[in-house]
């Protein structure tokens, strides 16, 4: 296994984790992989984001709907085949492909990842 480079806590304290709940979910069409256009909901503090994720091996629509997940919410917007995605959904590469890393209970939507 590769570990990456080395990265100091205050690499890591720049991140900010959040959790948000899936709101709707869309069928990314323009994307060159499969993948799904997120709305995710921050809670009051930071809003509703949007996100690309490639998660379609293992979630439909249906399951992403209510959904929890961890994002990073500080990177810069990305542009994706003419998408604005505005924040990180995370997930581990798995077999089969990605798996959303996500609450072990229900939380409030904006708490941070500490």
């Amino acid at each position: 296994m590769n570990i990456k480079e080395t990265i100091t806590f205050e690499d890591f304290a720049k991140l900010d984790i959040r959790v948000g709940e899936i709101i709707d979910v869309f069928k990314f069409e323009k994307a060159k992989k499969p993948a799904y256009k997120l709305e995710i909901d921050f809670g009051e503090d930071i809003g509703i984001k949007k996100s690309s994720a490639q998660i379609t091996e293992h979630y439909t629509k249906e399951d992403l709907i209510g959904k929890q997940v961890l994002a990073v919410v500080n990177f810069p917007v990305k542009n994706i085949a003419g998408f604005q995605s505005e924040v990180l959904v995370l997930g581990t590469y798995s077999e089969g492909g990605v798996v959303l890393v996500v609450p072990e209970r229900k939380v409030k939507n904006g708490d941070i990842l500490g």
